[in-house]
């Protein structure tokens, strides 16, 4: 009979023992060290110790969604990755909404982050890998057009209306709020209906040159989707692992909030830096599992989990700081800035023009890392 420690990777116990080792020392002191105001160094120290935390549990968050995605096969596994990793985006960036500075614009900061590091230097170097090893690429455009294509309207609708409202500074009115929050809502979660029944085929690897998708994917023939003989416990214990290692870092998002917030102010660092910091903090496990995709020519997992990402995190993240502003009466910016939206259009664009066809090269990549490059200028130098 198969025992628990055999279920439990090498390595979850000592990331578990760490990550709430943390979370217990800054329940009993974090009140004293994060108490305005705070010491520079004591910033410093406990930035870079949360900071670490945060990101080695979201790497064991990652691992075990990354095994379930493969127990559970394309594109749940995937969803169940994308999703775990937007759920402790919003956990941050509500954390950030509800400390006791004001950060109007963080919500809107961290999804124009994400959208950025995503979509362009992610999926840039995903290209550029992959197309330097296999020359092109091929991928499943139908599922790539689909993301796009929620990419424009979410996108649309969260982050460059507001700017043509009559409130005049990029916010909604809370009735508009209210409405759009449930409409994104119900948009996104008709999509996850969509993506996981009728059209799943969309969203599976094709085999290697084969680019016509069988109209009812069995599951047998793309190697991404596949899924062996289930095990029930393993998928349950996994499932509690993966709970137990996010949980450290919904415990620990306050007190990054109040260090993120005091050495921006101390710095005097642009406003924007949070949303960037959140973004890096999120999602570098994510970006390394899509990368380690394309190098395994399977761009459509790396499409998957970059745009699939992003629609997650407007989706999610849209909806849930709407709400935070509406119940706690805080001010939410969600409009970009005219440069921001001119960024925010050549990134869709350019996206669009990439997954057009159906095989993708390290030439579209090049593309993708200069305008994440652009961003990067105009970041620090505006």
């Amino acid at each position: 009979m198969s025992t628990l420690r055999e279920y439990i990777p090498n390595g979850t116990i000592a990331k578990l023992l760490v990550a709430w080792g943390v979370v217990i020392v800054f329940l009993i002191f974090g009140p004293t060290w994060l108490h305005e105001p705070i010491a520079p160094l004591i910033a410093v120290v406990c930035f870079v110790v949360i900071f670490s935390t945060i990101l080695l549990a979201a790497f064991g968050v990652v691992h075990e969604a990354d095994y379930l995605a493969h127990q559970l096969g394309e594109p749940y596994g995937t969803l169940i990755l994308t999703l775990s990793i937007v759920m402790i985006e919003v956990i941050l960036i509500a954390a950030v909404l509800l400390g006791p500075g004001e950060n109007p614009t963080i919500g809107r900061d961290s999804i124009f982050a994400v959208m950025m590091i995503i979509l362009n230097l992610v999926m840039g170097i995903c290209l550029i890998l992959g197309g330097r090893r296999f020359g092109e690429q091929e991928y499943n455009s139908q599922g790539a057009m689909a993301y796009v294509s929620m990419t424009l309207l979410l996108a649309g609708i969260g982050l460059i209306l507001p700017n043509t409202l009559s409130t005049g500074n990029g916010t909604f009115w809370p009735m508009q709020a209210a409405a759009f929050a449930i409409l994104t809502t119900v948009l996104y979660g008709a999509f996850l209906l969509m993506q996981t029944r009728g059209y799943k085929r969309y969203f599976i690897q094709p085999d290697i040159g084969q680019l016509v998708v069988p109209l009812r994917s069995t599951g047998t023939n793309a190697p991404a989707g596949s899924v062996s003989s289930l095990d029930k416990r393993a998928i349950v214990i996994r499932s509690i692992l993966l709970v137990a290692l996010m949980l450290p870092i919904v415990l620990l998002a306050h007190d990054l909030a109040l260090v993120i917030d005091f050495g921006i102010g101390a710095v005097g660092a642009p406003v924007a830096l949070g949303g960037v910091l959140i973004a890096i903090i999120v999602f570098t496990p994510e970006s390394i599992t899509a990368i380690r995709a394309a190098v395994d020519n399977q761009l459509q997992r790396s499409i998957n989990l970059c745009l699939g990402a992003f629609v997650s995190t407007v989706g999610l993240t849209v909806p849930a700081v709407l709400f935070v502003g509406l119940f706690t009466g805080k001010t939410v910016i969600m409009g970009v800035t005219p440069t921001e939206t001119v960024l925010l259009l050549l990134t869709i664009g350019l996206t669009t023009l990439t997954f057009l066809g159906q095989r993708a090269s390290a030439l579209q990549g090049t593309l993708h890392l200069t305008l994440f490059a652009v961003y990067g200028v105009l970041l620090f130098l505006t």
